[in-house]
This record gives C-alpha cells, sequence and structure tokens, in this order.
C-alpha cells in the first residue's frame, strides 16, 4: 500500500507540478508552475445555492452568485473531512485547477492525510472505455505503471472524478432507478462506495447531489472565480509590465470586465486581447456584448482564420463570414433545445459538411469515444452569444421575442444593434444580408417592420433594420412589465447594451408605460428602480445608464426603492440622480449618506425601519431630510424608539399634506393620538 502510495504521489508532482496547460484560446502550451503559481479561487459553500439547472441561465446566475455569498478559505476546505465533496462551477472557472492543486497538496501531504490512495480520473477519457466492467480494469488503464495485481481498500482510497457534465452516460448514473445499460456506469457508481471529490459544471452536479441520502457526510461547493487578491497576482504573473497599467485600468473602469475578470478564461482572454492590440481603449468592454464580441472575434482570428489580416479584411471574405454563420447556427440550434452535448449526426442535421469542416473546433470541442465523437462548446456563455449572433441576423423580430428560450439573449441581441464604429459589434451583424423573399420569416420580418412604423407615425422613415429590430424588442419588453424588479431590469440590461440614445422611438415606449392607467384614477404605469444586496455591478449599470437618458429627456421617475444600508460609489451615483427627478422614495433599512442632503421634492416617501432601532441623531441626519421635501409620509417605526415626540415635531415643521405611521402594530393618521399612545406607553414603563 505505501509503495503504491508513494509512486502516485510521485507521479502527480512529475505530472501536474509543471503541467502543460493550454491556456483559454491558445493553441501553444505554457509551463505553469501549479504550486508556486496557483491562483486564489474564490469558493462557496453552495449547499444553499440555487442551482442552474439550465444552461441559459449560467451566465446570470454566475453574476448574481459573486455578490451573495461568503467565500471559504481554500485551507477551510479539510479540515473537517468529509467522504463525499461536489464542486461544481461554470465553464472555465477553475475547477480543474482546484482538482489538481489537492492533487499536488495531497502528494505532499498537506491534506486528505489519512488516505493512502487518490485516483484522479477525468471523464472525457472515461468515455472511451465505456465497456469496462470493474474499478480496477480502469485504474490499469489510467496508471497502468503503478496499479499491478493490487487490491483497493474502501476505507483507504479517494477517487477525483473530473468533467461530470462530459461523461456520456451522465443521465443514466445520475438516476440509479434505470437499469445501466453500459458497464462503465456501474464502474463509476461503485466509486460511490468510496470517498470521493466529483466536479462539473453547475447543472450536473445539482441533478447528480439528488442521488445522496445522507446529507451529513458530503460537502458542496461552488467556485466562483479569482478572488480580487487572485486577479491582481494573476495580472502580476502574466501580463508583460509595459501592459499591466492598461489592464488594471480596465478592471477598474469598466464593470463588465470587472465582473467577468473572476473567470480565469476571461480574463486570459481579456489580458491577451489587450496585449496584442496595445491601444484597445476601456470602451472596448463597455457592454456584456462588446466582451464577446472581442473574445469571439480575436479567437477567430488567431486560431480559425489563422493569418495575419486585420478583423475587418477577414470580414470582407465571404468565406468567412458563412464560417462565423455556421458556427453560430450551430449554438442557436442546439441552445434552444437546451443541448449541451451532442453528436456528429446531430450537427449534421444543419450542418451537412462539419465533419470535413475543422474551422469550428477551438469554439466546439471534440471528444472522442471508442463509439465515435461528441461534441460540445467549449463556453457556454460563448454558446449563448453565437446563438444570440444568429437569431440576430436570421430571425425576425416576431422569431425573437414568441421563442422563450432565446430570453436570455435579449440584451446581447439588442447589444448586437450598437452603431458605435468604435466597436467590433459591427462585423457581427451583417453576416446574412440578402434574406430570401420567399422565406416565410422574410414576410414576418416586413410585417414587423411595418408594425413598428405605424407605431412611431412621427418619427424619421429612414430608420434601419438595426434600430427596428430593437424598438420592437423594447416595445414588447415594456408592455411585458408587471411589477416585478427583474422585468424592469431586462428592460434596462437591454437598453444599457444596445447603448442607444433616448431618441424619438425609444420616447414613445418609455412614455407608454408611463401613461398606463386602470380607469382614470389608478396608475399602473411609470419606470423604477431598486437598489439591494444581491444586486450585481453590471445591473447597477444599467440602470446608471437608463436613468441618466431618461432623465436628461426631462422625465421623472415612478418610484426608487432602497433595500441596502452601505452603498458603493456607483449605488450612491445611482440614488443621488434618481432622487433628483423622482415621484415616491422607499427605504427599508437603516442607511448612512455620510453627509450628502436630497434637494429635490419627492410626493411620496415611505420609511420602512419597524425592524430596526435606532438613535434619533440617525434619524435627523439621514431621514429628515427627505421628510422636509415630501408631500405624504409612510413611516413604519420600531416599538421601542422613544424620541416620538421629536418626530412628531418634525413633522408639524414639514409640509407634508397626508401621513400614516405604524407604531407597536397601530395605524395613525394623527399626530396627537400618536402622542397620546406614546405617552400612555412611557408611562407604563416608567411605573414599572
Amino acid at each position: 500500500l505505501s509503495r503504491v502510495s508513494a509512486k502516485l504521489k510521485k507521479f502527480y508532482v512529475e505530472y501536474y507540478g509543471k503541467i502543460s496547460e493550454l491556456r483559454p484560446l491558445l493553441k501553444a502550451p505554457a509551463n505553469v508552475d501549479l504550486m508556486d503559481k496557483f491562483v486564489d479561487l474564490c469558493i462557496v459553500d453552495a449547499h444553499n445555492a440555487q442551482m442552474d439547472v439550465a444552461c441559459s441561465v449560467e451566465r446570470k446566475k454566475f453574476l448574481e452568485k459573486q455578490t451573495s455569498y461568503t467565500p471559504i478559505p481554500y485551507s477551510e476546505l479539510f479540515k473537517k473531512e468529509k467522504s463525499v465533496i461536489l464542486v461544481s462551477g461554470i465553464a472555465g472557472i477553475g475547477k480543474t485547477w482546484l482538482l489538481r492543486k489537492c492533487l499536488l497538496d495531497w502528494s505532499n501531504d498537506l491534506i486528505w492525510k489519512n488516505v493512502e490512495l487518490v485516483f484522479y480520473l477525468e471523464c472525457r477519457r472515461i468515455n472511451q472505455y465505456e465497456n469496462i466492467s470493474s474499478i480496477y480494469d480502469l485504474l490499469s488503464v489510467f496508471y497502468k505503471d503503478i496499479i499491478s495485481n493490487f487490491n483497493i481498500s474502501i476505507d483507504a482510497a479517494l477517487f477525483i472524478i473530473d468533467g461530470l457534465d462530459e461523461f456520456k452516460y451522465f443521465n443514466e448514473l445520475s438516476n440509479p432507478r434505470l437499469k445501466f445499460s453500459h458497464p462503465i456506469v456501474n464502474v463509476l457508481a461503485e466509486t460511490q462506495n468510496y470517498k470521493h471529490l466529483i466536479a462539473g459544471r453547475v447543472y450536473a452536479i445539482d441533478q447528480y447531489q439528488s442521488i445522496y441520502t445522507d446529507q451529513s457526510d458530503k460537502l458542496t461547493i461552488q467556485i466562483m472565480g479569482f478572488n480580487e487578491t487572485g486577479i491582481m497576482n494573476y495580472v502580476e504573473n502574466h501580463v508583460a509590465e509595459e501592459i499591466k497599467e492598461i489592464v488594471k485600468a480596465t478592471l477598474k473602469e469598466s464593470p463588465i470586465a470587472k465582473a467577468m475578470a473572476s473567470v480565469p478564461f476571461y480574463l486570459s482572454s481579456m489580458c491577451k486581447i489587450i496585449t496584442d492590440s496595445k491601444e484597445i481603449s476601456t470602451r472596448s468592454f463597455l457592454t456584456m456584448t462588446d466582451l464577446y464580441a472581442n473574445i469571439f472575434l480575436y479567437f477567430l482570428q488567431k486560431h480559425i482564420v489563422k493569418n495575419n489580416e486585420m478583423i475587418y479584411q477577414i470580414i470582407e471574405n465571404d468565406s468567412n463570414k458563412t464560417i462565423i454563420l455556421n458556427i453560430c447556427k450551430i449554438a442557436y440550434k442546439l441552445f434552444v433545445v437546451n443541448k449541451v452535448i451532442f453528436s456528429k449526426e446531430e450537427l449534421q442535421t444543419f450542418i451537412g459538411d462539419f465533419d470535413k469542416n475543422e474551422n469550428f473546433y477551438g469554439f466546439i470541442e471534440r471528444i472522442e469515444t471508442d463509439l465515435g465523437c461528441f461534441y460540445q462548446f467549449a463556453h457556454l456563455t460563448i454558446m449563448e452569444f453565437c446563438a444570440s449572433v444568429y437569431a440576430y441576423n436570421c430571425l425576425s423580430s416576431e422569431e425573437i421575442m414568441t421563442n422563450d428560450k432565446l430570453n436570455s439573449c435579449l440584451s446581447m441581441i439588442c447589444g448586437l444593434s450598437n452603431t458605435s464604429q468604435n466597436s467590433l459589434i459591427k462585423f457581427l451583424v451583417n453576416l446574412n444580408p440578402s434574406k430570401n423573399p420567399s422565406n416565410p420569416s422574410y414576410e414576418k420580418s416586413i410585417q414587423s417592420i411595418q408594425f413598428i412604423k405605424n407605431l412611431f407615425k412621427n418619427s424619421s422613415k429612414k430608420s434601419d433594420e438595426k434600430s427596428i429590430l430593437l424598438h420592437s424588442i423594447l416595445d414588447r419588453l415594456s408592455k411585458s412589465i408587471r411589477s416585478c424588479s427583474s422585468d424592469f431590469n431586462l428592460f434596462y440590461e437591454c437598453f444599457y447594451e444596445s447603448q442607444s440614445s433616448f431618441t424619438d422611438k425609444i420616447k414613445s415606449i418609455v412614455d407608454e408605460r408611463n401613461e398606463q392607467r386602470i380607469g382614470l384614477t389608478i396608475f399602473l404605469g411609470g419606470w423604477e428602480i431598486s437598489i439591494h444586496d444581491g444586486k450585481t455591478s453590471y445591473a447597477t449599470s444599467c440602470d446608471n445608464y437608463f436613468v441618466n437618458c431618461y432623465i436628461k429627456s426631462g422625465r421623472k421617475l415612478r418610484s426608487l426603492h432602497v433595500h441596502k444600508s452601505i452603498l458603493n460609489d456607483e449605488e450612491k451615483n445611482l440614488l443621488i440622480r434618481c432622487a433628483s427627478n423622482v415621484r415616491g422614495v422607499s427605504f427599508f433599512c437603516p442607511i448612512n449618506f455620510e453627509g450628502w442632503k436630497p434637494k429635490d421634492k419627492i410626493e411620496m416617501l415611505r420609511i420602512s425601519i419597524s425592524r430596526y432601532l435606532i438613535t434619533k441623531k440617525d434619524f435627523e441626519v439621514n431621514y429628515l431630510p427627505w421628510i422636509n421635501l415630501c408631500e405624504e409620509l409612510d413611516l413604519q417605526l420600531h416599538d421601542d424608539i422613544d424620541f416620538i415626540k421629536d418626530i412628531c415635531e418634525c413633522i408639524r415643521c414639514s409640509n407634508i399634506k397626508k401621513f400614516v405611521i405604524l407604531y407597536r402594530e397601530n395605524y395613525f393618521y394623527n399626530l396627537d393620538e400618536l402622542l397620546q399612545h406614546f405617552f400612555i406607553i412611557f408611562n407604563l414603563r416608567y411605573y414599572t
């Protein structure tokens, strides 16, 4: 046992200590000293995390989760040894690096000190051996020079299985009620009898973890990528000295770059793009669509077309346009059916010569098995972007808006309508310029264009298809908004990605919502902004962009809702901008404005702090300036507040026309009644 253990440890140190790791988007391998250059990953407890079952929400959920969970230090993961560890994360987030770091730490006696044998198995390699029927036979393939006539004790071994989502028979493995028809499924199922660590994409781990009945001996973690220290360490260790400051400025000034830099794939991509271009501006990553367009075209330039031509020269070649459109067509066809792993036969149903065309490889990974090849997009978010490009170029607005599967693509479809000449987006929007008039979708597109023209009769008649598609999407999104803040968020995100100004057509769309009523009195429309914990920096940037355009046009927001006590600079700017022209403001927790005071009148103010006991000074500093500017007040106070008399005096001296105060489960519409109630409570306390 000790001899085999020593051989395994030596093997891992030699093979993974300095590994020929393929960096994202680079075909040339680079030796990476994993022990010395391992970059800290942000790891969170995913037991209570909302898992992402559909690949279409991967990017959005990832951004939300970045702000929601408390990181777990790497060193804490192994203090309480668990028999089962499940590791999830989106593509390119660093799962494999973490597993190989674990292998090296075990080899150096830093973790799993009670484990004699650790076996590392990659699912993409396991797929090649589907007829293997025992664990010993499988290990004899992976470790033929180490394992020989050796019985493995359940207590002594730990299995690491990497890439669960890539296992060809994953559905069988994750559903024990099914009868396994392939021997290799039984083999992997048998590893559950040993200690084991399994890593895969989020949707796969979520589905797989349901098979475990004992939750007490299981640790489920999710990798959120590099933490802030890790990002800076990566830049210091992997970026040329003369480029470092440009990269750091980009990460500081671009909310998109800052948010996505925690994913190793995107950070590496941005660093390479900036390094190669040298004159890139932070505006190149202004929107999510900008970022994906840069990565997509950089990869096309360096590893598909493989020549020294500039991007504009590549796009001038119609054959390159065809390559792009075909890649995007594959992405679209698979994306709308939520297909992650697919066969060559499935691909050939819409790309006939797929097997003859090496130009797809890189964007699409090939997994070889004895039965043939299977494929998957290297990154689901790139797949989502490609699906958006295809939808923009080949579908009518009607087809886009009626396909629920494309909801997560709407913001990037709108982003492709960005007319900036300083963005590479312009090279991805004319891939299919000649639409066949006999095609039904062409007729629908013409009808849709006519509909939008009729909707905006007073506008310029020279609207191109770009703006027409954008306006059609925004119009439908506006009309679909109910009261949920996520409905507003999608509209703001689409508007931000488009980088559009408040044209007459956009004004018509927002004004139609401003006029929504039931009868003559009940107002349902208007636009609102919400600031709360868990809202991403990207979402706040989208809000700021809309609010700036909206208020500059002379319009007033319906409401601002604040559910957060400590605001970052971007959120403070958003609050200040909203406060300059808003009808109603609501606060749902204590907040400190650090000396800033509102100046503009508001119609309705709601202060809902019944769950918080605050001091008289905090109330006067942070809320009194708002009370002095409002016409109507809804004030909900903690039961133990002892300065009711001062509050009443403030209200008497203000211009408030109507108010309601909730105090000790009673609603008061009269200050004298409130004071009387307060003094009764006060006297009871005193004599008690």
